[in-house]
């Protein structure tokens, strides 16, 4: 049991009776609290030469959770480097005034209208390029509603490439972008778009937040990602990363939770020691609600482009995807974060072979798996006979 287990485990009654969480962060909970518990099931894995057995537990695959969490990220981060295009990109940063803040998180479908901002904002300043061509660039937006202190602040990560294709398939690098456009832009597209949403109400703050924030809201750039390397490791450990590392966790006493953060505006290092209900807090509200798109994909990185750039153009070919994505199996991640592999006997050294698979302390059939799997493949199919 890891320490943020340990935290949650000790205080699940405080949460589900005393904080009363949405349905979707008590799910997480749950999933994060019994995340390897081998009485949830597992795989049981023998070794065929000297007998030796292996139980392997399920994981629970909850984004909330530290270690499937990275899990997570790493996968995400790979479909993500399979849509990138071989160019340099620019990363840069959608941030939001503190007073709008929580209009987000008293009513999370408005975190949608950020999303709707940097789109029309981004493709508009390509389109202003040259408008007879109509360049359009490639841009992936990751929201973020986490600061290093934890608090609530919804923001906008966006990878954009530095260039974009035309109508007539010709591509044109673009090095400048305009910060003072994309500023005031994004200030004026997302205010009008959260006054559609909420009505009338907002138009008192509407004006509140013209006065006060002349020059626009505060987008600032990255450095430039020069090389396609750059560009996937940074993905992997920028734009996919989860609300707090365990390593971030400085300890937990039973009653408060100390942890560590570099502050973003000067890089000091803090220390905060906080009840550890208030930790809890803290964490949860980030919880996004379910089926919700924190990451989505714009311009030539969207799906189902009539006019897609040829494989040659994508910074890794379609013939080395099932090479990257085999990198991601829980096998392969440990034999590379921690040096050993933890399928093989530790006494005869050979591979371990799968035996049985166990759920809720009963061993499940592969032959039923199997039949359960082809049924609903098969039902599927039919239902996409009969739609088309």
């Amino acid at each position: 049991m890891n320490i943020l287990q340990e935290i949650f485990k000790d205080n699940y009654e405080i949460i589900q009776y005393t904080l009363h969480p949405r349905a979707v962060e008590m799910d997480n909970i749950e999933k994060m609290i019994n995340c390897g518990d081998p009485s949830f099931g597992g795989a049981m894995y023998a070794c065929s030469q000297c007998g030796k057995m292996k139980f392997v537990p399920f994981r629970c695959k909850s984004r909330f959770c530290p270690t499937c969490g990275v899990k997570y990220c790493r996968e995400r981060s790979t479909s993500m480097s399979f849509k990138l295009l071989r160019c340099h990109h620019r990363h840069c940063v959608f941030t939001i005034d503190e007073e709008l803040r929580h209009f987000f998180l008293e009513d999370r479908s408005l975190l949608d209208c950020l999303f709707q901002a940097v789109r029309i904002v981004v493709s508009h300043m390509f389109y202003k390029i040259n408008k007879s061509e109509n360049f359009v660039p490639g841009f992936i937006c990751v929201l973020h509603t986490f600061g290093r202190p934890l608090e609530w602040n919804p923001h906008i990560h966006c990878l954009i490439t530095e260039g974009g294709f035309s109508d007539k398939g010709f591509w044109r690098a673009v090095k400048h972008f305009n910060y003072t456009y994309l500023r005031r832009a994004f200030q004026t597209v997302l205010l009008s778009e959260m006054e559609k949403r909420i009505g009338p109400s907002f138009k008192k703050t509407k004006a509140l937040i013209y006065r006060k924030d002349k020059n626009g809201f505060y987008v600032y750039a990255k450095p430039a990602l020069s090389n396609t390397g750059t560009v996937i490791k940074y993905i992997s450990r920028y734009l996919g990363r989860p609300v707090i590392a365990l390593s971030r966790i400085d300890s937990y006493d039973g009653d408060n939770v100390t942890f560590h953060y570099n502050r973003h505006e000067d890089n000091v290092f803090v220390q905060k020691t906080i009840p550890a209900i208030d930790f809890i807090k803290l964490l949860i509200q980030h919880i996004p609600e379910r089926n919700f798109k924190m990451t989505r994909y714009y311009g030539l990185y969207a799906r189902h482009r009539a006019n897609d750039p040829s494989p040659g153009c994508r910074a890794v070919h379609p013939s080395k995807h099932v090479v990257f994505r085999s990198f991601n199996r829980w096998r392969e991640m440990i034999l590379l974060s921690f040096g050993y592999d933890p399928l093989q006997c530790p006494d005869c050294k050979k591979k371990m072979t799968f035996l049985e698979l166990y759920f809720n302390h009963e061993r499940v059939s592969l032959d039923e798996l199997y039949e359960r799997t082809m049924a609903k493949a098969k039902a599927r199919m039919k239902a996409k006979c009969r739609s088309s």
